[in-house]
């Protein structure tokens, strides 16, 4: 009778194994531990450029009669996207993700019109020290939307499978619920990095 119920609880386990992989709960694993290393990357590169930007101000602060509204701005939006607490859990809280994003793109707006602004100021165009700082902002720009076009793609794989049927039957049963992406106008508006130019005017 023992090995009787041994064999029926194993086939009952393969069977409950064979079901799970059947629903799609294998890729449900699969696919939502490839959104938190994506997202995880999403962040690693934000953080990057939050890091550069007390060394971008404290340049531009050296030089005389800069535009303070336009440095204020930036020291304003940076100071917001830093108090958003980043954690792996935002990911699956719309509300607080599109408050994350909302303010990530308003300090690459801010970022955008300082470099612009630069061009008025020789001196701070020929300060190589701000050419180095500008040039790693623009290749974290860079790694910023390499790293968000990877989160929005298994973004998008995880919630086809969150949706479809039936695999939309053990999302529910297992909770997993459909994860927020980036917007198309947040898209917009932060995803071309800051347009630099390192030509210096034509002399008359």
């Amino acid at each position: 009778m023992t090995v009787l119920r041994r064999a029926l609880t194993s086939i009952a386990a393969i069977g409950a194994a064979l079901a799970l992989s059947g629903c799609g709960y294998n890729q449900f694993q699969t696919l939502d531990e490839g959104v938190k290393g994506s997202w995880a990357e999403v962040l690693n590169q934000y953080q990057r450029r939050a890091d550069l930007i007390p060394n971008v101000v404290a340049t531009v602060k050296g030089e005389a009669n800069f535009e303070q509204e336009t440095l204020t701005k930036v020291i304003e939006a940076r100071a917001k996207a830093t108090s958003i607490q980043a954690t792996p859990e935002l990911i699956n809280n719309p509300e607080a993700f599109n408050k994350f994003q909302q303010a990530q793109g308003e300090l690459s707006g801010a970022l955008s019109r300082l470099l612009v602004t630069v061009e008025q100021y020789p001196n701070l165009k020929a300060n190589q020290g701000f050419q180095d700082l500008r040039v790693q902002l623009e290749g974290t720009e860079n790694r910023i939307t390499v790293a968000r076009n990877k989160y929005i793609k298994t973004v998008a794989d995880y919630n086809t499978l969150a949706r479809q049927f039936p695999t939309n039957l053990t999302a529910m049963v297992f909770g997993y619920a459909v994860k927020p992406s980036f917007t198309v106008t947040n898209e917009a508006q932060i995803s071309t990095p800051p347009a630099v130019s390192f030509e210096k005017p034509a002399s008359k």
